[in-house]
């Protein structure tokens, strides 16, 4: 036969067939990953709904029981999970359509959890519906983790089960929680150290768990035996399993009384419902673009500037986020993302922060369109490591309020306050190791829940109220952490002073972190966050961004036996012991918050620094009484207040002097006018053509189509479509040729 002579149907349907029973490896599905929008209605949808749809009043009746159902759901897991973010409240329950589309999650749950689970529940639909060895049936339960098949990061562990009515498949269930240990190449399943994506620990590709309500044991025993902490592994898929069967009980009850066509044309109305009000609100702005540009100082392993470029266009009742320029990709660091994490945590953000009375839903970011560089920093290549996503998706939680505000402060309605940035870098410690009663665990802290709020145009912003991923999430119990954990907090949330994003309106405080251990023989830590050598948030209308946090450590003492010898001697204040350094013999040093696991040793101090959120509008507008007040509460220093603020106040009685004050800022802003440079002066003065080159600088320098890199300790340029994938050196070479380079350079002094 001729090659070119095409198949005939019957040999054309034996290829296919046997193409479809002899897939190599199914993996990623890269179709699925790019479509964030709500599906098409079905053909019973259509049914259902007709042309005029459902009675409104239905609908809300059957969206209450649902949304009922879900809280309890969600409360059930976090009154019994074992991890500790259960405790916390990092963790949701959601409902989906049959065909995989978010509909509803519990109302305080984490937004990006459900976010992404409609990846993993098409996945299942399109792999598993039809394959003979798997199949989905009633009483069916998957898990997943793997953010390459829908996820934020490989922490996050789902179960998902499909719901049958009469043999209909008529929606999805879903519960994730952040489990933290997943035998991951660094304790607490966020590893800096991951170097490919085989040092992240579990990679659950959607696959069966449950058959017939019931866990399968032996694939218990398997997921068990391949993490630290086997009893949190067992505890939390049972867990989240009887939070779905109760889920499960509650849907069934609905169905029952409304029938499955209530349900189904319910949630189809409800999502629908939202991506149309959400046209109409963008329809409100001005057509027209605004940017931002956020940057990540650091890989987690060296010091480095990345940038995460985005152009927000409105036209008409579309809205697209443009994300060219940014960073390249890491083939061997752990802080990349895809562009489906990506998309969720953007959605996760825009839900809280700019359209927060709309109901939770994927639905929301069907009106938007995306464009991205291949391979790079949000946008990344299956093959990377991505244990630490959360770098560049935090941003994304948190910096389009920027552009955003710029659209919709001068509309008529406001359907939430505009505000500044929250904290994005949320600051904690992942701990790892035996504690005090012999158990192996690895986890993290729940420190991570407090971050700043951004100054609002009103007030200003709430002191650590939440992390930028949740609203309602909790920072835990320090008594109850000490009795599981061999950690003792010296100093716990603690709101720190002059740490602040000023402006008209000031950012939300963080607070101080300071904790040391005890009663182990191994314990270690290790800390995943940017933003301490460039401030990880910028200021809104004027505003000031944070300052930079570092990490603060004093090694080689044991500062409990000098309390104990000592107790008066130590004020648990970072910054008092940094500068009084009162513990005799230790070794005080400060660094990036961005340090892979070390082990410590007992009365050793490591210390750290929740974020402040943004500030809002001009310091010298800032109401002195305001300012004052502050002061009074010892949020802010007299100095401080001076030299920011330009306030005039007697510093023993803490009189306000009206008059100094409002010369001080007249001579201030007479100041700022005589520093300024006409535009163009300013553009020859400072901008250059290319990065300097003593920074290692990653993204767009101007032209978005032109992004800079370094791999492998040389500096390239490439077009922003052909991006290369970086490969960083080894930070332990880096300082070993950097040594043999001083010491040759010390022998050469001394040599004739």
């Amino acid at each position: 036969m001729c090659e070119n002579t095409p198949l005939s149907a019957e040999d054309q349907a034996l290829q296919d067939e046997f193409l479809a029973g002899n897939v190599l490896f199914h993996g990623p599905d890269p179709s699925i990953f790019r479509n964030h929008r709500i599906e098409g209605r079905s053909d019973e949808e259509v049914r259902i709904l007709g042309d005029d749809g459902l009675d409104p009043h239905l609908v809300n009746q059957i969206r209450g029981r649902i949304m009922a159902a879900l809280d309890e759901s969600n409360t059930m897991i976090e009154q019994m999970g074992a991890a500790p973010g259960a405790k916390w409240g990092d963790l949701v329950a959601a409902i989906f359509t049959a065909s995989g589309d978010l509909a509803m999650i519990a109302p305080k749950g984490v937004v990006g959890f459900a976010g992404c689970c409609h990846y993993p529940i098409k996945y299942i639909l399109r792999t598993w519906g039809d394959e003979p060895t798997v199949g989905i049936r009633d009483g069916d339960g998957f898990i997943h983790n793997d953010a390459r098949f829908g996820g934020i990061h490989n922490t996050d562990q789902s179960t998902i089960m499909p719901l049958y009515h009469r043999g209909e498949l008529v929606a999805w269930l879903s519960a994730t929680i952040h489990e933290g240990e997943n035998g991951s190449t660094e304790p607490g399943g966020m590893p800096a150290a991951a170097e490919s994506k085989f040092d992240e620990g579990l990679k659950m590709s959607p696959f069966k768990v449950i058959e017939n309500f019931q866990i399968k044991r032996d694939l218990q025993t398997f997921l068990q035996n391949s993490v630290r902490d086997p009893k949190l592994q067992y505890e939390d898929m049972s867990v989240k399993l009887h939070a779905l069967l109760r889920l499960r009980k509650r849907i069934e009850s609905v169905l029952d009384e409304f029938g499955p066509d209530a349900l189904m044309g319910t949630m189809r109305q409800h999502i629908e419902g939202v991506a149309d009000e959400v046209r109409r609100r963008i329809a409100e702005m001005p057509d027209g673009t605004t940017r931002v540009t956020g940057f990540c100082d650091s890989t987690l392993r060296e010091s480095v500037l990345m940038r995460i470029n985005c152009a927000i266009t409105v036209d008409g009742d579309e809205m697209t986020m443009d994300f060219r320029g940014t960073s390249p990709e890491f083939l061997n660091r752990s802080i990349n993302t895809s562009q489906g994490s990506m998309k969720t945590m953007l959605m996760s953000g825009f839900l809280q922060n700019i359209w927060p009375d709309l109901p939770q839903t994927q639905a929301v970011f069907t009106p938007l369109n995306f464009i991205w560089d291949e391979n790079s920093l949000v946008n990344a290549s299956f093959v990377t490591p991505q244990a630490m996503s959360l770098i560049p998706l935090f941003k994304a939680m948190t910096f389009p309020v920027i552009p955003m505000a710029k659209f919709i402060y001068q509309l008529p309605k406001q359907y939430t306050s505009i505000l500044a940035s929250q904290y994005d870098q949320p600051a904690t410690m992942i701990y790892g190791g035996l504690t005090q009663h012999g158990q192996e665990v690895g986890n993290f802290c729940a420190d991570i829940n407090g971050a700043g709020q951004g100054g609002r145009y009103n007030r200003d912003g709430e002191h650590s109220v939440s992390p930028p991923f949740a609203a309602f999430c909790d920072i835990g119990e320090m008594e109850l952490a000490e009795e599981e954990l061999p950690m003792v907090r010296l100093g716990a949330f603690t709101l720190a002073k002059d740490r602040i994003g000023f402006g008209k309106y000031r950012g939300g405080l963080g607070y101080e972190q300071i904790a040391t251990s005890q009663k182990t023989d191994m314990w270690g830590f290790m800390f995943g966050c940017t933003g301490s050598k460039f401030s990880a948030l910028q200021g809104l209308f004027g505003g000031y961004g944070t300052p930079a946090y570092p990490l603060c450590r004093v090694e080689g003492i044991d500062v409990l036996d000098q309390l104990a010898a000592n107790p008066d001697e130590a004020n648990f204040d970072i910054i008092d012991i940094m500068n009084r350094q009162p513990f005799e013999g230790g070794r005080y040093s400060t660094m990036p918050m961005a340090q892979t696991f070390k082990l410590v040793q007992r009365g050793e101090l490591n210390m750290m620094c929740q974020g402040g959120g943004a500030g809002y509008g001009d310091v010298l507008e800032r109401d002195p009484v305001l300012v004052m007040k502050d002061i009074e509460e010892d949020l802010l220093s007299v100095k401080v207040a001076e030299d920011i603020y330009r306030v005039v106040l007697d510093p023993q009685t803490l009189t306000l002097d009206e008059e100094g004050t409002a010369a001080a800022r007249a001579a201030e802003r007479a100041a700022r006018i005589a520093r300024g440079t006409p535009y163009d002066e300013f553009v020859a003065q400072w901008v250059t053509a290319e990065p300097p080159t003593n920074l290692d600088y990653f993204g767009a320098w101007g032209d978005s189509s032109v992004v800079y890199g370094s791999t492998l300790g040389q500096r390239v340029a490439m077009p922003g479509d052909e991006l290369q994938s970086m490969m960083m050196l080894n930070p332990k070479d880096v300082e070993i040729a950097r040594l043999e380079a001083e010491n040759a350079a010390l022998r050469a002094q001394v040599q004739p």
